[in-house]
């Protein structure tokens, strides 16, 4: 005789699966915490958990399948961290859209520093040096799809302020010539119909604000400061300023 399983046990197995998996996901942060990424291992998950090592072949394919997940976890983490803190901006402001934009700009920004520094073994998985054999840009990858909902947080509040305020932006005769076809792939691939000088002013900005966070992070400042905030504040106000928002700033 055939038993057929019923809808609330499969839901049931569906709920233990998922938790399983999020048991998984969750010794994994707290090893990468405490030890790094060299401790990213499934014998060694396996043995916080009281495991075979092969038992998690039956949840992820693969070292680098678990890895890809924790990757699009914390670029999802940080993504809603950032998308509350620009929700938080009410859209109500008399002074415009422009200024209401600009403070999500900033409000994105600030955050993404805040989740980075208070995060610097989750930072180091997905902004860090690239561990051999996983590949989070495969656009196959769940870490690629959540790392391109990261990167849209920052692109759609660019795009939205160029649409309510545009800048001044360089010449194209101003832009290094190997730079030019570059910046038209990448336009392509964002979909956007902007100048190539805006796509290199977003590019430029990101750059600089990615860059200091990095050194924070992984305290290459130290060297001159005890306390980086004070620096990303101030290059965060002249980014702001590179992006024609010098008025909304001086009232901040």
């Amino acid at each position: 005789m055939t038993v057929t399983a019923s809808p609330e046990a499969g839901t049931r197995r569906e709920r233990q699966r998922a938790a399983t998996v999020q048991e998984i996901k969750d010794v994994a942060r707290r090893l990468l915490v405490d030890h790094g990424t060299a401790s990213l291992s499934l014998r060694a998950i396996a043995r916080e958990m009281g495991v075979t090592a092969p038992a998690l072949y039956r949840y992820f394919d693969s070292h680098e399948a678990l890895v890809e997940a924790l990757a699009a976890d914390f670029y999802n983490e940080l993504s809603d961290a950032m998308e509350a803190a620009t929700a938080a901006v009410h859209d109500d402001d008399p002074d415009g859209p422009d200024k209401n934009v600009g403070l999500r700009l900033m409000a994105a920004s600030t955050t993404f520093r805040t989740w980075s520094v208070g995060h610097p073994a989750e930072f180091a998985l997905i902004f860090g040096t690239p561990i051999p054999g996983v590949d989070l840009y495969d656009e196959n990858s769940p870490a690629c799809v959540a790392g391109q909902r990261f990167g849209l947080v920052f692109a759609l509040l660019f795009l939205e302020l160029w649409a309510v305020r545009p800048f001044s932006v360089p010449g194209l005769d101003e832009l290094d010539p190997g730079l030019l076809p570059q910046l038209e792939e990448y336009r392509a691939r964002l979909g956007v119909d902007l100048p190539l000088p805006v796509v290199y002013v977003f590019l430029s900005c990101w750059a600089r604000i990615y860059g200091l966070v990095t050194m924070e992070v992984f305290g290459h400042l130290t060297f001159a400061l005890r306390d980086a905030e004070a620096i990303f504040m101030t290059e965060l106000h002249q980014i702001g300023r590179l992006m024609g928002l010098a008025d909304i700033l001086d009232e901040l």
